[in-house]
């Protein structure tokens, strides 16, 4: 009586295509070793993508593993909740609120530059006094999983954009702290503290910096930004921050 093995492998692949992606990994690569070289192929997981909406049908996106892409594409939204102040101050905490506090202004601003992104119509602006505000990621919640962040560790890349006004100077501070499940810092990045003079440019500037080596046990990422302006001018004549992002990347 014909068997599974019998069947032509572009038929079994497509059989495989259709059981769910764990399973995939998890059992139907452990049944044989000629199980283990159809999922490892690319046709598989390359056609998962398409299915999923990941990439369209003739777009140029080469990933080194389809397995991997697959898998890290929904973790590679952006995982901070309200980035660019369209729902006001939701989601953030404002630890430092000096001077006339945190304000919220419609791009480009008054004696700013564009935004490089014209999908981000506002940003968050300091005053003159320290405003600082921060922001948690739950992992766990946002999709990932104990094996995910303690064995693969896979990289979180941690990006903000802060900009001056051109005729005012002012300061800014990127800090982020990788948490433990009881929320004790595991590993911390802090920027040096940047400061643009009166009469810059006014460009947006992107602030990026990558975990790649941490331990087991993260389990929420800490973000807080800060700053203020330098002349001491009443009013938001401070730094301006948008468009900030928590990513999980392979």
């Amino acid at each position: 009586m014909p068997t599974i093995e019998d069947l032509n492998e572009d038929v079994l692949m497509v059989l495989l295509f259709h059981v769910p992606a764990r399973e995939l990994v998890l059992t139907c690569r452990l049944v044989c070793r000629a199980w283990k070289v159809l999922v490892d192929k690319i046709h598989i997981w390359k056609r998962k993508c398409l299915h999923e909406g990941y990439f369209r049908r003739g777009w140029d996106t080469f990933p080194e593993n389809w397995m991997k892409y697959y898998f890290f594409h929904p973790l590679m939204r952006n995982l901070l909740k309200n980035p660019c102040a369209e729902e006001r101050f939701q989601f953030w905490t404002l630890d430092d609120n000096g001077g006339d506090h945190w304000n919220i202004e419609n791009l480009p601003g008054e004696q700013s530059a564009s935004f490089p992104d014209r999908n981000v119509k506002q940003y968050f602006v300091t005053s003159y006094s320290l405003c600082r505000k921060s922001q948690i990621v739950d992992l766990m919640e946002n999709g990932c999983w104990r094996k995910l962040l303690d064995e693969i560790r896979p990289k979180i890349v941690v990006r903000d954009w802060y900009a001056a006004r051109r005729d005012c100077g002012c300061t800014y501070k990127l800090h982020v702290n990788l948490l433990s499940e009881k929320k004790v810092p595991l590993q911390s990045y802090e920027s040096d503290k940047i400061t643009i003079p009166q009469w810059s440019d006014a460009t947006w500037n992107e602030m990026v910096h990558v975990f790649k080596d941490y331990g087991p046990g993260v389990r929420y990422v800490h973000f807080s930004h800060e700053g203020k302006d330098t002349q001491f001018w009443a009013g938001w004549y401070g730094i301006r921050v948008t468009n900030s992002s928590v990513t999980i990347e392979p």
